[in-house]
């Protein structure tokens, strides 16, 4: 499948949009895919729990998509156990062409969507020299980079996932670190994990985002910027 193919045309009720040409509509996450794996940079699929499409003439030009973030640790960490369950993370956001205005458009009507309430956690790749620019359109929080980090990897296969380094360990006889230590001798690497700015948002009443905000974890900070 190309980005030919991304092309899916919607009939019926549309909604979450106010202009007249765009609609952004809650979507199968199939729908998304192709654009997760075919445009987004890191090609590969996450976690879904909530999938919406920027819809242009009808035609599906955007995607983003929400879901429930692996680490409890990440999850506890925003406002305390007690919003944990409330969590999720906007993971992906892809639009075909990118014109103006269709990435704030898009995040702002599917933050609309949205079960409430909802704490949204989302990241900017410093390694792909992203800043959040679309994250400030949108009136998310910043609160800091992450911490710097070291990836583990296999030479040979630079681009793998984590994931893959784990389905290996599994593979192996004592299994975890050790057991890729022994089996992959000298291939085995590591290498720094770009460090990633960290924005929140609070979806919810007026009561219930001012609680949220009470309880965030997080001092806020000034917006990164990008360097000239």
């Amino acid at each position: 499948m190309t980005t030919q193919s991304i092309q899916i045309v919607h009939q019926g009720d549309l909604f979450g949009d106010l202009d007249d040409d765009y609609r952004t509509v809650p979507i199968d996450p199939r729908e998304a895919h192709p654009f997760i794996l075919e445009i987004h940079y890191a090609r590969r699929m996450p976690p879904i729990s909530y999938s919406y499409g920027l819809l242009r003439a009808g035609a599906l030009v955007g995607i983003v998509t929400y879901g429930k973030p692996a680490s409890r640790t990440l999850c506890d960490g925003i406002c305390g156990t007690e919003w944990s369950d409330r969590v999720i993370e906007l993971n992906r956001l892809c639009l075909l062409r990118n014109e103006q205005n269709e990435a704030s458009r898009l995040v702002g009507a599917s933050l609309r969507l949205i079960p409430r309430p909802s704490i949204v956690v989302s990241y900017a790749d410093t390694g792909q020299d992203h800043v959040g620019v679309i994250y400030q359109a949108t009136n998310f929080l910043y609160t800091g980079q992450t911490v710097p980090r070291n990836d583990w990897y296999l030479e040979g296969e630079e681009t793998s996932h984590i994931r893959r380094l784990g389905h290996l360990a599994s593979e192996t006889e004592r299994g975890g670190l050790e057991g890729l230590r022994e089996a992959y001798g000298d291939r085995l690497r590591t290498r720094p994990r770009s460090v990633k700015h960290r924005y929140v948002y609070f979806a919810g009443s007026r009561s219930e985002r001012r609680t949220m905000r009470g309880a965030l974890r997080y001092e806020p900070q000034p917006y990164p910027r990008r360097e000239k």
